[in-house]
């Protein structure tokens, strides 16, 4: 248990009675940008490894939290690993409004004890009369690109989906030469179950964003 002595299991036997007021919690925590100060505490306990018990060595300190507050974690964590912001900048003043975001959005990290792998945040500056201003997250300058993945997905800086069937054709078809060159039966019962479970996924992978539009294109998935 954690420093609020609620054990996991009361938690889980009572999910339908407390799942209510704990989504009320921590949508109040999320818009104040605070949590509880017992929330940030841990309960630090040693677990026995392997060996002689009396070599400290042999111990793997574990922290106990929060039940509520690591349930929190997970979901702000799933959040942060896949955050977008974006806006309209026609104008100097749009452009400063993302920076205040960008801000807003360091300073909510930074009080959560949470951090953004700024190497992974790009900048994509889409349509053409974009002014393409440099933004920063913190003290680092993000980085532009002209094409970025979205869930999977490849998008460029004019909307262009098309390299997403590319990437999709290319990954089927490696994996078809694999079940080609590790499967030596060609009976329809053994080839089309594979295909379906191994090849079929990576076609129709957010297939109603970036569906083909041209006969090209479709000749190339098919």
């Amino acid at each position: 248990m954690g420093p609020d002595e609620i054990h996991p299991w009361v938690l889980r036997e009572l999910v339908d009675e407390v799942a209510k007021p704990l989504s009320i919690i921590f949508e109040k925590l999320w818009q104040s940008g605070e949590v509880p100060t017992d929330w940030k505490r841990g309960k630090i306990t040693p677990i026995f490894k392997m060996g002689k018990k009396e070599d400290l060595g042999n111990y793997r300190p574990v922290s106990l939290t929060s039940v509520p507050s690591s349930i929190m974690e997970q979901t702000v964590s799933k959040f942060a690993d896949d955050t977008k912001l974006c806006g309209v900048v026609d104008t100097l003043e749009g452009g400063d409004a993302i920076q205040r975001d960008l801000d807003r959005l360091e300073r909510w990290a930074c009080a959560n004890c949470m951090k953004f792998n700024k190497a992974k945040c790009k900048v994509l500056h889409m349509g053409r009369c974009n002014p393409k201003h440099n933004y920063r997250l913190g003290r680092e300058w993000i980085e532009s690109s002209p094409e970025v993945k979205d869930l999977g997905v490849l998008v460029d800086e004019k909307f262009n989906i098309r390299w997403q069937g590319v990437l999709a054709a290319q990954k089927a078809n490696c994996i078809l030469g694999c079940i080609k060159r590790g499967v030596t039966s060609r009976l329809r019962e053994v080839i089309l179950p594979l295909y379906s479970t191994l090849v079929r996924l990576h076609l129709e992978y957010c297939i109603e964003l970036w569906g083909p539009q041209y006969k090209k294109d479709m000749e190339l998935l098919e």
